[in-house]
């Protein structure tokens, strides 16, 4: 349903049956199609079993990758900006998990958040007439610009506002309550019999 609803997020925004949106709908659909394979065989290749959750995950990748590029690019582009795009969050999800403690149960920001940027970087370098592939250096310049500036200040504004809830409304549970599971201690909700209860992450802030 995602993938699907897609089409009309990229396709719909050239505001009409044009051939901008024609080719927005053919590279959303390549580019997510190519990252979900990508993150399958990426897997494989560094020896883990590939998995149906793992080409959703890559597929989502696909969308975000595309989007900011989708209308601008050709099919072979968004194929390579989908497979780069997967490939590339594949490895921070799995340097995340190794190597942090920071707390992100659905890896959105390995795989929403920097598959956005590799496909923003790829925009400023694929786009036609004015990428960097077309001998145009300032839209692929605006774009690692721009780049900064919304990380820097996401980052600085999220920070913020986490420390103002947390003010308010304690962000973490008590360490008994992690323990119990956030599904009975925080919702009231109760496993079923023999299933083992998830003890989800729970949110850093410092």
């Amino acid at each position: 349903m995602l993938w699907f609803g897609w089409f009309g997020f990229n396709a719909g925004s050239a505001l009409s049956a044009s051939a901008q949106a024609t080719m927005a709908f053919a590279t959303t659909n390549t580019a997510s199609a190519s990252a979900a394979l990508a993150w399958i065989f990426f897997d494989g290749m560094r020896g883990q079993k590939p998995s149906a959750l793992g080409a959703c995950v890559g597929a989502v990748v696909g969308l975000v990758a595309i989007t900011p590029a989708a209308g601008y690019v050709s099919i072979g582009e968004s194929i390579f900006i989908g497979t780069c795009a997967s490939v590339i969050s594949n490895l921070c999800v799995h340097w995340k998990n190794k190597s942090s403690t920071l707390d992100d149960t659905l890896d959105v920001f390995p795989c929403h958040g920097v598959g956005g940027m590799v496909g923003m970087i790829m925009t400023g370098a694929f786009a036609k007439d004015v990428g960097l592939t077309s001998g145009h250096a300032y839209t692929f310049l605006l774009h690692c610009g721009a780049l900064l500036f919304v990380a820097a200040f996401s980052f600085a504004g999220s920070w913020l506002l986490y420390r103002v809830t947390d003010l308010i409304i304690p962000l973490r549970v008590s360490e008994e309550q992690e323990e119990l599971g956030l599904d009975l201690s925080q919702h009231g909700e109760m496993m079923e019999e023999g299933v083992e209860p998830r003890k989800p992450a729970l949110a850093r802030i410092a």
